[in-house]
């Protein structure tokens, strides 16, 4: 029976923490320059509603170094655009591969694609979580500082993006406090903080979020689709940068977390992004480490 990863509670802690072994035995594999074909002769395809830089050049990168094949199709280069159904395509595409990457919108398409599939679907992002990226946020966290359970994450700006909701999914997997400085109209949902409990703390300042934080996380203010507010996102964040002042606040030791694009030097600055706390660039290439370990357990159960 297939398995789709659609959120973070498509897996158990047990399995996240086989998928972090696994993950770190491949990022050692690359280092060594070993070569890992335990995906040969498996295709994956994926498919873009939503523009990507990371996500399409991570899961390409860890297919074809395990061995597969990989095919890229968009919104506007297939028959979506003219108006096959999600189902339809889901349907046509599963006869082709192994597993599935799919990055769209609302989260009813996703849920109707994954649906309609006979292999695997794995949420490349939508508008209700980012779960590979937090996977691998969490992953790049014990990297750095060893078990994030009982570890504070404090993360600023717009709580209720579907990173910041991914976040307060992920507290009741793997047991780590997580501190949300935001202004009001940028909390996640009160039903989705109720079943969280008392793991989050939400508050409207951003200092309070971050003082003795062992993690510090933001994210763009203006996500993909919400262009047109985008001034009034920049003055509703304002006092939310994650800069050295704010940076200050946080545990001596305490690591940067953003899944970019960084939109320097406004939810961000030059100093916090490229500092020495930023774990940033190892977070990007990580993507492709934690989606190998993925891309294995799915296809190969």
């Amino acid at each position: 029976m297939k398995r789709d990863f659609l959120t973070l509670a498509d897996r158990t802690e047990a399995e996240y923490r086989a998928l972090f072994d696994r993950a770190h035995a491949l990022k050692a594999s690359r280092k060594r320059k070993e070569v890992v074909k335990t995906l040969e002769g498996r295709h994956l395809v994926l498919v873009f509603e939503k523009a990507s830089t990371r996500t399409h050049l991570s899961f390409e990168a860890a297919m074809y170094q395990l061995g597969g094949t990989v095919s890229t199709i968009t919104a506007g280069s297939s028959q979506i655009a003219r108006g096959e159904t999600i189902e339809d395509t889901a349907r046509v595409i599963s006869g082709y591969a192994d597993c599935i990457m799919f990055r769209t919108f609302g989260d009813d398409r996703l849920t109707a694609f994954a649906k309609a599939s006979r292999v695997p679907v794995i949420n490349g992002l939508s508008e209700g979580g980012h779960p590979v990226q937090i996977a691998t946020d969490l992953f790049t966290v014990e990297e750095r500082l060893g078990s994030v359970k009982g570890k504070t994450i404090a993360f600023v700006g717009d709580c209720a993006s579907n990173m910041g909701l991914s976040f307060v999914e992920a507290t009741g997997i793997f047991g780590f406090n997580l501190r949300l400085g935001c202004p009001d109209g940028y909390r996640p949902p009160a039903a989705v903080l109720a079943a969280a409990g008392a793991r989050v703390h939400v508050t409207a300042d951003a200092v309070e979020a971050v003082r003795g934080a062992d993690v510090v996380v933001t994210d763009v203010w203006t996500s993909m689709g919400q262009e047109v507010e985008s001034a009034k996102r920049k003055k509703d964040l304002h006092d939310y940068q994650l800069n050295e002042a704010l940076l200050a606040k946080a545990n001596k030791g305490a690591i940067v977390l953003h899944c970019l694009p960084a939109h320097r030097g406004e939810e961000i600055t030059d100093g916090v992004v490229d500092g020495a706390q930023s774990a940033v660039w190892d977070e990007a290439e990580n993507r492709m480490h934690v989606q190998k370990a993925l891309l294995e357990q799915l296809i190969l159960g």
